[in-house]
């Protein structure tokens, strides 16, 4: 797989979110309920999402993940039920579009890493999927996910 890996500097985004630790077989219900909580919200504001939806992973132990799910917004809005307003922050990353399975995603992992060593560079340690559709509208080697990778 050759990926066309970007490095670029990234602005800072207003997101809405909830951050949870859940397993990777629990993590499709964990974002589906959480995209339907913040969008529910977004409704009661009356704004639309400024970008795809977004998981951010802050580790990979698959028995007990660290994520992030949330919709990048216009403005930064108050906290409710659990959702928070935050900002993405602005830096340098390295990012990718990636067009396959979830499952299948470990390869341009780790083909993203293996440019980062290459490159002199470090991640962060966060890592950004952003999905332009979803499992339920279109073939698993249809779906579409924007991978992103903060860097120091």
């Amino acid at each position: 797989m050759i990926l066309d890996l970007k490095l670029e500097e990234q602005t800072a985004q207003p997101v809405l979110c909830i951050r949870t630790k859940t397993s990777i077989e629990k993590l499709p219900a964990a974002i589906g309920e959480g995209y339907g909580r913040i969008v529910k919200y977004m409704e009661e504001l009356g704004v639309q999402p400024q970008y795809a939806p977004y998981t951010a992973y802050y580790n990979l132990d698959m028995n007990d993940l660290d994520v992030e799910m949330g919709f990048p917004v216009a403005e930064i809005f108050p906290d409710k039920d659990g959702i928070k307003a935050r900002q993405i922050p602005q830096g340098k990353v390295v990012s990718c579009m990636y067009k396959g399975a979830y499952a299948e995603m470990e390869e341009p992992y780790k083909e993203i890493m293996k440019w980062i060593e290459d490159n002199g560079q470090v991640p962060t340690g966060v890592y950004y999927e952003y999905y332009f559709n979803s499992p339920q509208e279109v073939p698993e080697s249809e779906l579409l996910t924007r991978i992103v990778i903060p860097l120091k």
